[in-house]
C-alpha cells in the first residue's frame, strides 16, 4: 500500500471506525488497512466486528446467490452511520454500488493465483496420478462453481479421474478436511493464504492458463459514504484515496465490467483476469463454463490504456466488449441462472 502520511498522530484522536467481517481472514486484511490509516491520517482505527449473511448460512453459496452476501451487512452499517468505513474482498463485492456510497480505494493487488493444498504437499498431476493407482478419483473441495468448472474441465481434457466436492467454512475447516482425510485436496485463494501468514501449506499455485480467478481476486476495496468526513472535516474519501492503486483499480475495473455484463453473480462459474503488459496494454481473460467441466468458453482481449481520469472507462469498454463476445458463443447457457 503506497502513499504519504497527511499528518502525526495526535494524541487523544477520536478513533475511526473500521467495519470487517469476523472471519480470521477478514480481520487480517482489515488490521493491514487500519494500520495503513493510521500511518496515513494520524488517526486511530477501531475494528468493529459485523456479521454478515454469508456468515450465518450454511447453504452453498450457489444456493443463497452468492452476490452480496458478505457485503451487504456492511454496507448496511456504513449507511446507517454505525461504521466510518469497510474493507472487503474485492471478488465479493456486487458490481453495483447503492447510492451514497463510493469505492474509495483498491489497495495494489495481491498474488491472483488459486492454490492447491493437497495431502503430502502433492501438486495436481501428482495427486490424480497417485490415486488413479489406488482405483480411486482424486476428491478436491472447493465452494467455488468457478473452480469446479476448471478443474473437471482440466479432468475432461486429460481423461483424468477427479471428484470436485462443493464445501463451505473458514480456512481453517477448509485446509481442515485434507488433514482430517475427508478430502485429499482443496483449493483455495494464494492471496487469502499469504495474509493469513500460511502461505508454506500451499502444495501448488495453479497457473491461470490451467485456472483463471475471480473477477477482483487478489484485491482489496474500501469503501466508506460519499459525504463521509474526518473528525477535523477532510474528507475521508480523500484520505483513503492515499491507499489506491491505480493499475491494480483498473485491471479489476475490466473484469468487473465482464462481470456485469454477463450479468452473472460472483458465485457464477465465471472467471476473469487482466494483466498489465507493455506500454499500457491491458489483457483481459475470461472464461465461462458450465460445473461440470463438459463445456467451457474462453476468450481475450486487449488494448492500450492511457492511465488518466477516463482509464476506468476504458477498461470498462474493454470488459463490455469481451463479455459480448462471450455471449454471442453461448455464455449465457452455461451460467444457468443470470442475475438482475
Amino acid at each position: 500500500m503506497n502513499g504519504q502520511p497527511l499528518t502525526e498522530q495526535a494524541p487523544g484522536a477520536p478513533a475511526l471506525r473500521l467495519g470487517t467481517r469476523r472471519s480470521a481472514l477478514a480481520m487480517a486484511q482489515s488490521g493491514m488497512v487500519a494500520r495503513e490509516v493510521t500511518r496515513l491520517t494520524g488517526r486511530p482505527v477501531e475494528l468493529v466486528e459485523i456479521t454478515t449473511y454469508g456468515d450465518t448460512s450454511r447453504e452453498a453459496l450457489a444456493q443463497i446467490g452468492g452476490t452480496g452476501v458478505f457485503v451487504s451487512a456492511l454496507r448496511d452499517a456504513l449507511l446507517e452511520g454505525r461504521i466510518d468505513f469497510a474493507v472487503h474482498s474485492l471478488k465479493d463485492l456486487p458490481t453495483a454500488s447503492p447510492e451514497g456510497l463510493v469505492l474509495a480505494a483498491v489497495p495494489e493487488r495481491e498474488d491472483v493465483r488459486d492454490a492447491l493444498v493437497a495431502a503430502e504437499g502433492l501438486n495436481l498431476d501428482e495427486l490424480v496420478e497417485k490415486l488413479a493407482g489406488a482405483g480411486r478419483p482424486a476428491r478436491i473441495g472447493t465452494g467455488s462453481p468457478r473452480r469446479m468448472a476448471q478443474l473437471n474441465a482440466w479432468a475432461v481434457a486429460r481423461g483424468a479421474q477427479l471428484e470436485t466436492v462443493a464445501i463451505r467454512g473458514n480456512v481453517d475447516t477448509r485446509i481442515g478436511y485434507v488433514t482430517g482425510g475427508e478430502l485429499d485436496a482443496v483449493v483455495l485463494a494464494t492471496a487469502g493464504l499469504n495474509r493469513l501468514g500460511r502461505g508454506a501449506e500451499i502444495s501448488q499455485h495453479l497457473d491461470p492458463e490451467l485456472m483463471i480467478p475471480a473477477p477482483g481476486q487478489g484485491a482489496l476495496a474500501i469503501e466508506c459514504t460519499t459525504a463521509a468526513v474526518l473528525p477535523d472535516g477532510g474528507s475521508l474519501t480523500a484520505a483513503l484515496a492515499l491507499l489506491d492503486h491505480a493499475p491494480t483499480r483498473v485491471a479489476v475495473a475490466a473484469e468487473r465490467a465482464l462481470l456485469a455484463t454477463l450479468e452473472a453473480g460472483c458465485s457464477a462459474p465465471v472467471a476473469a483476469l487482466a494483466t498489465w503488459g507493455r506500454e499500457n496494454e491491458l489483457q483481459l481473460d475470461g472464461v465461462v463454463g458450465n460445473p461440470d467441466g463438459t463445456a467451457l468458453l474462453k476468450m481475450s482481449a486487449n488494448g492500450p490504456i492511457v492511465l488518466d481520469e477516463t482509464a476506468e472507462q476504458q477498461a470498462r469498454a474493454l470488459g463490455h466488449a469481451l463479455a459480448a463476445r462471450l455471449l454471442d458463443a453461448g455464455a449465457a447457457a452455461l451460467m444457468g441462472e443470470r442475475a438482475r
